[in-house]
């Protein structure tokens, strides 16, 4: 395919790794970063020690923190902000006169607090109508940019952006689906973060494979319940953006949610683990929307009730199993 002028904005773990994917591939890539200070000393050393320590940068990837410039001329731009950030980013790009017939590509995982929307949802908001797609599934960030091989969907309601997005990260050692479901693949990435903490939590109270078996299907029992009733097709939790990112993120070592959990497990509280934290857990803010988001629209979610209760209202994770554990008896 053409080589494409293409610019990825946020510098963390996975938004420097997709510019390193990129650039591998033939493409112009800038990596666009919100620190001006920090973008400057990544441009030099070709470094991001913060989010991806060990990896050296490309010379050919341009490292900026003018989103003008990371904006103007482009053929693709790939949002790699962290969900709580991103609409700001989006009213800062729509005062830059962006370009409506650029392609855009959400790979951020998070429900907004607040309208409870999706990312792609979020960037038709502030955007309009543009050309957009989103990219997910599980992809843990060191074994990606080890090379180390992985998979993912590309999903858009338009059939040729979703397999241009394809051919544009597909690689050797990265293999790309397509999608037409956009409102599935987001909902599979964002939720299982939380799911995510709930095994982690289970994993810090040492509860054994049993237990982490079970989080797992009844937790995926839960992002398909919800997914559903918001328009989802429910196949598509069985696939790469349900079943398998939940897989992976449950059980990495490397997963930073998975990680949050534990250690609430081993007996730390989320603002003393938050303090330490450079990346961001984005099951974090997820577990509140997902929430919200089950009371609003009246859907049994007990494990991500429980996750939520012990991030936002102090309750003790030993007590969460208990009552998950002694809930009234039912089908599965």
């Amino acid at each position: 395919m053409n080589k494409l002028n293409i610019s990825v904005l946020g510098d963390g773990g996975w938004g420097t790794t997709l510019a390193v994917l990129l650039q591998k591939k033939g493409h112009k890539v800038s990596l666009w970063g919100a620190f001006p200070d920090y973008s400057r000393e990544m441009a030099k050393t070709r470094l991001n020690p913060k989010f991806l320590p060990g990896v050296r940068i490309p010379r050919q990837i341009t490292v900026t923190s003018g989103l003008k410039d990371a904006v103007t001329g482009k053929d693709l731009i790939v949002f790699a902000v962290p969900s709580e950030y991103i609409r700001g980013v989006l009213k800062k790009i729509k005062s830059c006169g962006f370009d409506r017939g650029c392609c855009y590509v959400s790979v951020s995982k998070g429900i907004e607090i607040g309208s409870l929307k999706r990312i792609s949802q979020i960037i038709r908001e502030e955007l309009g109508n543009v050309r957009l797609g989103v990219l997910s599934g599980p992809t843990i960030v060191k074994e990606v940019i080890a090379g180390k091989p992985a998979t993912a969907i590309a999903a858009s309601g338009d059939k040729s952006l979703a397999e241009k997005l394809q051919d544009v990260f597909m690689s050797e050692n990265f293999r790309v689906y397509t999608s037409s479901d956009v409102t599935g693949v987001e909902l599979g990435g964002s939720l299982k973060n939380v799911i995510a903490i709930a095994c982690g939590i289970s994993d810090g109270l040492d509860l054994g494979a049993n237990a982490k078996a079970a989080i797992l299907s009844r937790g995926l029992a839960e992002i398909s319940r919800l997914g559903t009733k918001m328009g989802a097709d429910p196949r598509t939790f069985s696939g790469l953006s349900g079943l398998g990112d939940l897989v992976t993120t449950c059980s990495s070592p490397y997963s930073r949610n998975r990680t949050v959990g534990e250690a609430i497990g081993k007996g730390k509280t989320i603002k003393e683990i938050r303090k330490h934290m450079q990346m961001v857990a984005e099951g974090v803010p997820t577990a509140k929307s997902a929430y919200m988001l089950s009371r609003k629209l009246a859907v049994e979610m007990p494990i991500t009730e429980q996750v939520y209760s012990v991030l936002y209202k102090n309750k003790d994770p030993r007590r969460a199993v208990k009552d998950l554990m002694t809930r009234r008896k039912k089908e599965e």
